[in-house]
């Protein structure tokens, strides 16, 4: 009961929340700050100037001296320019401020952020706006003000800032749907999402003897040891007290700046674990998710752990992945997309449901892409992730359902039935309407979309822009439809049919690793299989989704380009960092090694010819090494020939990408093949890092 009170009395303790404001707010300003971040309008200085003051106070009296903007560019992590509350007066005393205008707008210099061709490098000059929809907290003594990130000239260089827009419009268009159906009462629809992710920790001492996994985060080099996850014994497994300390100082720091950190278990991969939170508002989510992933790896130096939030730490084991959990609630209670008891006679879930169905088939292309990464290319299309075709799963129930209106036959629902475990000490349950298909990128959990395809690393909010936008789109059509129909009933129902007719390929509820599921789905349903991030990013500019985006003033066509731009060349750069850092290695350290053990070998064997002793065995290892440094010097040299290449591919972005994959990771994969083989027959003594079973075992 005792540690109850405590989780309760700590949970979002250091943040400025709706309880906080009520406090030291009047009613007025406290009023209007609640129907900005319920409904989205806007506030006024002087209300700002109120407010400002408010948090001062409250940020100083729990130790705070600083402030800062903090905001999401296009670099995958977030950004914060800390500033004191302190102001001199001329008698050399201070006072501490924090006016509105403060509040409201920050002047960042964004000239070393990513902008895809939005500025120049001359232009300097970029702005943080306060995003009241998100609280303020406080971490490590500084007042942090959630804000969108734009530049001199009004373009978004932010994540946050497309994602407040696509909130909007996904509201403005099922609130037209809802009206219909006779809801009076909602006033707003929100998008939803959690963010389950997966990591990895290691020995802090080990991971700095790993110059791969210090500048890369993944290890470059690494032969398969004695036992992976084959046994399965990890996943869901007794968690270590190691670990298990890590995780409850984790929970209780999330806790705290209200992060409603829920479930945490083993993986599947050794030294792979899982945290999951309770879904919130997409906006919130995200920022969520990325102080999450900032106090993950914080938290774990504090207990000499390292955590590994790249999608392939280990070749040969499971990566990492981030699930994100989607569904819509409006602001009356009701979550859009739950099946009620009775789901075959539910109209207005149907409704949203095929909505649903419609818009990932039609944007399958833009809801790759949002997961498509240099990292993630290692894990998705293998027996781990789900496949990089973009399908759906419904269950039997639900696509029974559908399958019935179409035919205007009746289907029969299953929800009351009861699971019976054939042990009569055991209870019975309530059966869910639809099992769990862990190969679909796209599944139906309930009352809610699992969309499996994101990389542990993505940040949460490119995915649900997409999501958010593209369900917008669909239910536009079907307002226009449904407004201007004689017979509601009549039209809905051919809607849906239709809809369904045309869109229902993308459903799929077998099993998505299988080679005849690529076949079928490639050849048969024709829908596309971007294999790579380099095969998918150039449909960002689709005439179709350039469209989409400029309809409803989410992107325009510039801020598209501009992020097609920054995700190609972060790929390029990704890949040859890691290539530089494979050559480092290699010269420096496994060359230096297996010519040492080398030595040792040979001068061993000539002691024995010196002894009048035959060793058979010794000799053909020293030949076996002496054969592998060659082998080892000439991929190296190869890597560098074919990385001096890339810069003739330099002008286009496309083409170098490409070339970089293609090309350069076709001679690091050479090039690990020799060094791994070597790992195998090198002695531990001399072999120059920690290998696989002391990175996934020793913890």
């Amino acid at each position: 009961m005792e540690e109850s009170k405590s989780v309760a009395s700590m949970f979002g303790c250091n943040v400025f929340n709706q309880q906080v404001m009520r406090e030291r707010l009047t009613k007025d300003v406290y009023k209007a700050v609640m129907q900005t971040k319920k409904m989205g309008t806007p506030l006024n200085s002087g209300v700002a100037s109120v407010v400002a003051n408010a948090m001062k106070n409250w940020a100083v009296e729990k130790g705070a001296t600083h402030y800062t903007h903090w905001f999401h560019p296009m670099t995958g992590v977030t950004a914060e320019k800390h500033d004191a509350f302190l102001s001199p007066n001329s008698d050399g005393t201070i006072i501490l401020e924090f006016s509105g205008k403060e509040l409201i707008k920050g002047e960042p210099d964004a000239s070393s952020f990513p902008s895809g061709g939005l500025r120049s490098t001359f232009e300097a000059r970029g702005y943080t706006a306060w995003d009241p929809t998100s609280d303020a907290f406080i971490k490590d003594g500084t007042l942090y003000i959630p804000t969108a990130f734009c530049s001199y000239t009004g373009e978004t260089l932010d994540k946050k800032t497309p994602l407040l827009r696509s909130m909007d419009v996904l509201s403005e268009q099922a609130l037209r749907i809802l009206r219909l159906f006779g809801n009076t009462t909602a006033t707003r629809v929100f998008s939803t999402a959690g963010a389950e992710q997966e990591y990895f920790l290691v020995d802090k001492a080990l991971y700095d003897k790993r110059e791969d996994l210090v500048i890369t985060g993944r290890t470059l080099f690494g032969a398969k040891p004695p036992k992976g996850q084959e046994l399965e014994d990890h996943y869901f497994g007794n968690i270590k007290e190691r670990i298990s300390a890590y995780m409850h100082e984790l929970d209780e720091e999330l806790w705290k700046l209200g992060i409603p950190a829920k479930t945490k278990h083993n993986e599947v991969a050794p030294a792979q674990h899982e945290l999951a939170p309770v879904f919130e508002t997409t906006n919130i989510a995200s920022d969520h998710n990325q102080l999450t992933m900032e106090l993950m790896k914080k938290i774990a130096l504090k207990h000499g752990l390292v955590c590994l939030l790249h999608e392939k730490p280990f070749a040969g084991v499971n990566g990492s992945g981030k699930h994100n959990n989607w569904s819509m609630s409006s602001n009356d209670g009701q979550n859009l997309l739950d099946p009620g008891d009775t789901p075959t006679e539910n109209t207005q879930f149907l409704t949203f449901l095929v909505a649903f169905i419609k818009a990932v088939n039609k944007y399958s292309d833009l809801l790759r892409l949002s997961a498509a990464s240099a990292g993630n290319d290692h894990r998705l299309g293998a027996n781990e992730a789900p496949p990089a075709i973009v399908s759906m799963f419904l269950g039997d129930e639900l696509q029974g359902i559908l399958d019935a209106l179409e035919n205007d036959t009746k289907a029969e629902a299953n929800s009351n039935i009861k699971f019976k475990i054939g042990v009569d000490a055991l209870p019975s349950f309530k059966k869910d309407n639809t099992d769990r298909n862990r190969t679909s990128p796209m599944a139906f959990t309930g009352n809610k979309f699992e969309f499996r395809m994101l990389g542990s690393a993505d940040s949460i909010s490119c995915t649900n822009v997409i999501i958010n936008t593209a369900v917008a789109d669909v239910l536009c059509e079907f307002a226009d439809e449904l407004e201007g129909a004689e017979n509601f009933n009549e039209k809905l129902r051919e809607i849906l049919v239709r809809t369904y007719k045309e869109n229902k390929q993308i459903i799929f509820n077998g099993n998505g690793y299988s080679d005849e599921w690529v076949k079928e789905a490639t050849e048969v349903r024709g829908l596309p299989n971007y294999v790579s991030t380099v095969d998918c990013l150039p449909e960002y500019l689709a005439e179709k989704n350039v469209a989409m985006f400029e309809k409803f003033k989410v992107y325009s066509k510039v801020e598209v380009a501009s992020r097609t731009e920054v995700l190609l060349d972060n790929y390029c750069k990704v890949i040859n960092i890691e290539a530089l850092t494979m050559i480092d290695m290699v010269k420096k350290q496994i060359y230096p090694a297996v010519m040492e053990y080398t030595k040792d070998v040979c001068n061993a064997l000539t002691s024995m010819r010196n002894a009048g002793l035959e060793n058979p065995a010794q000799e053909k290892l020293a030949h076996k090494l002496s054969g592998s440094l060659n082998c080892l010097n000439s991929a190296v040299t190869e890597l560098e020939q074919v990385l001096l290449n890339a810069k003739d591919n330099a002008e286009d972005l496309y083409k170098l990408s490409r070339f970089y994959r293609d090309e350069v990771f076709s001679k690091m994969q050479s090039l690990r093949a020799v060094a791994d083989e070597l790992e195998t027959i090198v002695s531990d003594k001399y072999w120059p890092f920690p290998v696989y079973s002391e990175l996934m075992f020793k913890i």
